[in-house]
């Protein structure tokens, strides 16, 4: 089989295609044939090697990871005979390849008719969406900043913000064009977060303050999203994709603000059955038209560089999408 790794750090160009011989599933793990594999921007972090942080420091040789789509081919011991077969979606170590293995316990099953761009954000970009709005305890009527708000997750927290009742949804990004997205999503307010006033744009939609802001990019987006809060204001930090960590003022939290940090491997840890709860509430809110997965770009597996390219540029509307 095919798959994508990287023996040095450095740009995309480092990824290479080679041949492989097909896993075999270890116990409670499965054996996956991928359709289709969702890129995430975190590998472009971990791609670049130590220059990056230490959050992102991985041993060589590089695996990347992807939320893969297809057919369970076969099951490793102590997991069901009867899911071979069945189409799933996992996040998956080793993503990029033909055959990808991944565990069994967090499997999301894949409706019949459903495209491969949403079932791709069931395992990882709905999930983490809904959790990181619910962390910040969004109640119905309140008003909701989110930053990235073109991404894969981001586009995604613009339209569970509306599901779950908030009154005010005010998006960041980057581009007039990813501005456009996020109105067409749902956003009550777009404003470009490389404008040097990008918060008073802000202040001036929600002068009372925002009640939940959701932070995928640290640095100084954090920094200025704390001092955004309104009173009792939630704010929730998911990533670091700006590249910058930031420490949390105390004078930013005295004004009654709170500051959450959120993982989806941590949060499965913590409350595995709320979890899996959640991917199939998600899957519920993707299969009746309520959440809608926007996929920029459909890519060959041998075009594994330009996905990388395209996230790196972070001019993608939505989900890159790798078809084997």
């Amino acid at each position: 089989m095919r798959r994508v790794r990287y023996y040095e750090y450095g740009g995309p160009e480092v990824l290479v295609m080679e041949e492989a011989d097909i896993p075999a599933p270890g116990p409670g793990q499965v054996l996956i044939r991928a359709e289709a594999i969702g890129a995430n921007f975190v590998d472009v972090q971990i791609r670049k090697g130590p220059s990056s942080g230490e959050i992102f420091r991985r041993p060589l040789p590089g695996k990347l990871t992807g939320d893969v789509v297809g057919p369970v081919q076969s099951v490793g011991a102590g997991v069901d005979a009867g899911l071979t077969g069945r189409r799933v979606a996992a996040l998956a170590e080793d993503a990029f390849a033909d055959y990808v293995v991944a565990d069994a316990a967090w499997l999301a099953p894949v409706p019949d008719g459903l495209d491969l761009g949403a079932a791709s954000m069931l395992p990882l970009g709905a999930p983490v969406a809904l959790r990181a709005l619910r962390s910040g305890r969004l109640s119905p009527g309140e008003t909701v900043l989110v930053h990235a708000a073109a991404g894969g997750i981001g586009h995604l927290a613009v339209q569970l913000a509306r599901v779950l009742g908030a009154g005010t949804v005010i998006a960041t990004a980057s581009s007039a064009a990813k501005l456009r997205f996020a109105r067409e999503l749902g956003a009550d307010v777009a404003v470009n977060y490389t404008d040097e006033d990008w918060a008073d744009q802000v202040r001036k939609a929600a002068p009372r303050g925002v009640d939940v802001a959701l932070d995928p990019v640290g640095g100084d987006v954090l920094r200025q999203s704390l001092d955004l809060l309104a009173p009792f204001g939630r704010l929730v930090v998911y990533g670091v994709a700006g590249g910058e960590f930031a420490d949390v003022p105390v004078t930013g939290i005295f004004g009654l603000r709170t500051v959450t940090g959120f993982s989806l491997l941590a949060w499965r840890a913590a409350d595995p059955e709320q979890a899996r709860r959640e991917v199939a509430e998600v899957t519920g809110y993707t299969v009746s038209g309520k959440l809608r997965t926007t996929v920029h770009a459909r890519l060959p597996l041998t075009e594994a560089v330009t996905a990388h390219r395209l996230l790196e540029d972070r001019s993608q509307l939505g989900r890159i999408l790798l078809l084997p």
